[in-house]
């Protein structure tokens, strides 16, 4: 099992970089990088560089507040 653990641990950590590459790339170099260049064909547009992480923000938010919701009707009602 500790090698499985392991494994999941590695990838996780792989997706991670490559994700937080993907975006310092796009957010911090691109933007002077001429517009004309081939690596723009390789990125959205800049606008989703707010919208992506913004939308996925909210949505954790509101998985968060349903989670804790039905935990509190839960125990609520093993208390009655």
């Amino acid at each position: 099992m500790e090698l499985a653990d392991r494994a999941v641990g590695f990838l996780l950590s792989f997706i991670s970089l490559s994700i937080f590459t993907y975006y310092t790339f796009w957010v911090i170099i691109l933007p002077f990088v001429d517009d004309d260049h081939f690596v723009h064909k390789y990125f959205l547009p800049q606008e989703y560089a707010i919208l992506i992480p913004v939308s996925a923000g909210v949505a954790l938010i509101c998985l968060l507040c349903i989670f804790i919701g039905f935990v509190m009707l839960k125990s609520k009602k093993k208390k009655a």
